[in-house]
């Protein structure tokens, strides 16, 4: 796990030539990413930069990497868990290594196969190789976007990276705010890829490679997801299931350095671990809320009294998220307004102290139909019989019913068309709530996003639960849910493996019948069922919860001051119609409603402004940096104190869990914010 930086300059120029870049602070603003080593080299007119998490091969796997003849360089971030298996295939073929690392087989199988290299491999990645015999720069990114790739091109260079900040000054751009994707941001929580929030700067979409070759950029996709189900008896997806994630576990394991898991509450870590669990002992870690309601540090020690792991919880303080706060949108890069994005920099932050690499459940939903809302179709059947005249008219009806009336939700809900209705796990703003709340007389309506893929699982005859797993996992997952695990772990230099996002699992996934993945009530039937007797049976069908995180109490609580302090600054009216924020936050704080979520998007993309393009230009934040400034600084750095962020280790109980003996209940912590 790595970051790195890669330039090439246009014309074949040196980079001594032309506008200089300084390699070493965009390596210091990598750090985080590899804090074990760093190096750099000049090929002509490519530079490749990059900073080193020692994983694999600690000894011999320093990068940049190049083959036998130094005529093939490569940086490389992520992991290839089938790497064992294609280092014999080349050494029969006649290469020679000097590591036991897996990025060093990237380097021999692109000399081997070319641009279809990344066809073989199965991992996470993302990479830059320089031919310098064809004077060819390749790249790819893994098939679901586990880890980041960001592109930038000028009249002058191409230049990639693992994180954005790294190439706001390469030679001829300029950092702006991309304004044309405000409306996006504000309907979907994040900015959908290839965007990003700074104009001009691109990431390379997940399953695609691309080539500089003779002048000219291309991409390429090498990988769709397809879902192709099979009728088979149902016992064969259970046994399918438990083989094909014991085996994406086992070669997930694959490490010179100390391995752990996230454990929460839900049903799909906990599988992790117990699988984790069959090959040794492990370390597993949770944090939560000291309100109950926003917290699954129970559920968590409950299985890991039964799965018998050493086990650490942490309790996070509003006061300690809110000080993090700015400096994980540094690390972000792009605003994401997901308040679970900063409970994992705190688990990781606790893992981080005894582990360098930790598997985590990310993906199951996805793959496996887990979320809530996809039992939606199934739920507005009664109504799907009806022709479309008859459904306009019923959508007449709940738009002319009170909002109080009960199944007015529902009634509007049937007679929208799916494509119209989903645009993914979060949908924050409505199009007429953006027109009344952005500085702008017209913008394309976000279903433009989506409706590509809505096309392509109408193309393939999807039905509407497969759909919303389809458009998740093109969208939602790279998004949100994938951006936030990378940048979150690696703000604390911990790498994070995601298992159910192995592609033999989703190929074997995608052939499960729908009515297997959602079955009644049950979201990931077959998963659950697979699974039943090595996970608590409390675990089978506890009901998701996501990382909730208690930012509705806190903004009506300890955080109203500095919350307040943020949305009034003047330079966000740049963007929105100050009067409409005001009118969000007085409705929330005097309890007319929830709008906490709109807020927090509105939060989270003020510290953005600010950190990126505020306060005389971008810097690194440091420590006792406030991002209010005068006296709010004073409100924020007064906050109420409770006691630190605490751990809590649980240790394994030898009667507990799968030994079948009761043992008293492990102690719960029972602090509370006051």
């Amino acid at each position: 796990m790595c970051g790195f930086f890669g330039i090439l300059r246009k014309g074949g120029a040196a980079l001594g030539t032309g506008a200089p870049v300084d390699v070493d602070r965009i390596k210091r603003d990598l750090a985080h990413r590899g804090p074990d080593d760093d190096a750099d080299v000049t090929l002509g007119p490519v530079t490749f930069a990059f900073r080193r998490l020692k994983i694999i091969d600690p000894s011999h796997g320093r990068q940049p990497m190049f083959n036998e003849d130094r005529s093939v360089c490569l940086v490389f971030n992520g992991e290839i868990y089938n790497y064992l298996d294609l280092r014999a295939e080349l050494l029969r073929k006649g290469h020679s290594f000097e590591s036991s690392s897996d990025s060093e087989v990237i380097v021999h199988l692109y000399e081997e196969l070319g641009e279809r290299c990344v066809e073989r491999l199965r991992g996470m990645f993302a990479f830059c190789i320089y031919d310098m015999k064809t004077g060819v720069m390749f790249g790819a990114r893994d098939r679901f976007g586990i880890k980041p790739m960001y592109y930038v091109e000028t009249p002058e260079c191409l230049a990639v990276a693992s994180e954005a900040k790294a190439l706001l000054d390469v030679p001829g751009y300029t950092p702006r705010v991309n304004e044309a994707v405000i409306p996006d941001y504000l309907t979907f929580q994040y900015v959908p890829e290839p965007d990003t929030m700074f104009a001009g700067l691109y990431k390379v979409p997940p399953a695609h490679c691309f080539t500089w070759r003779d002048g000219h950029l291309s991409f390429r996709r090498y990988w769709q997801v397809r879902f192709a189900p099979e009728q088979r008896p149902f016992e064969e997806f259970l046994e399918g299931t438990r083989d094909v994630m014991r085996e994406s576990v086992r070669l997930h394991c694959q490490s010179d350095v100390p391995l752990g898991a996230f454990l929460s509450g839900g049903i799909d870590s906990t599988i992790i671990v117990a699988l984790l669990r069959e090959l040794g002992p492990l370390n597993t870690f949770s944090v939560g809320y000291a309100d109950q309601r926003y917290s699954e540090l129970t559920d968590a020690a409950e299985s890991a009294r039964f799965l018998e792991t050493q086990h650490e919880e942490f309790i996070i303080e509003p006061e300690e998220y809110w000080a993090n706060l700015p400096d994980l949108v540094w690390h972000f890069d792009d605003p994401v307004a997901d308040p679970s994005a900063i409970s994992l920099y705190f688990v990781a932050r606790m893992a981080r102290k005894k582990i360098t690499v930790t598997l985590s459940g990310e993906g199951a939903d996805e793959v496996f139909g887990g979320y809530h809302i996809y039992r939606e179709p199934n739920a507005l059947k009664p109504l799907s019989w009806l022709p479309r005249p008859a459904l306009r008219a019923v959508g007449a009806l709940s738009r002319a019913l009170p909002s109080s009336v009960p199944g007015k939700n529902y009634l509007r809900r049937a007679s929208t068309p799916l494509r119209e209705r989903y645009f993914g796990n979060a949908r924050l703003f409505t199009e007429p709530e953006k027109h009344l709340l952005l500085h702008r007389e017209g913008f394309t309506p976000s279903t433009a996003v989506t409706a590509p893929l809505f096309d392509a699982c109408r193309a393939a005859g999807y039905d509407d639960i497969t759909t919303m797993q389809y458009v998740d996992l093109q969208s939602w997952m790279p998004g949100d849910i994938l951006s936030k695990a990378d940048k979150m772990t690696m703000a604390n230099s911990l790498e994070l493996r995601v298992p159910y996002l192995d592609h033999h699992v989703f190929e074997f996934a995608a052939t499960i019948p729908t009515e297997y993945r959602v079955h009644g009530a049950l979201t990931k039937y077959v998963l659950r069922r697979a699974f039943a007797d090595m996970v608590p049976p409390a675990a089978v069908n506890r009901p998701k919860l996501g990382f909730p995180v208690p930012t509705r109490v806190w903004l009506r609580g300890v955080l109203r001051e500095p919350v307040t302090e943020v949305l009034s600054d003047p330079a966000l009216g740049d963007y929105f119609n100050r009067a409409v924020i005001r009118q969000l936050l007085s409705a929330h704080l005097e309890g007319r409603a929830d709008t906490s979520r709109k807020l927090w998007a509105l939060v989270i993309f003020a510290l953005w402004r600010d950190q990126f393009f505020g306060g005389g230009g971008r810097r690194r934040l440091h420590q006792g940096w406030s991002p209010f400034g005068g006296a709010a600084a004073g409100r924020a750095a007064s906050l109420p104190r409770h006691r630190p962020l605490r751990a809590r280790r649980r240790e394994a109980q030898p009667e507990a869990g799968r030994s079948g003996k009761g043992v008293s209940e492990a102690p719960r912590l029972r602090d509370s914010l006051s």
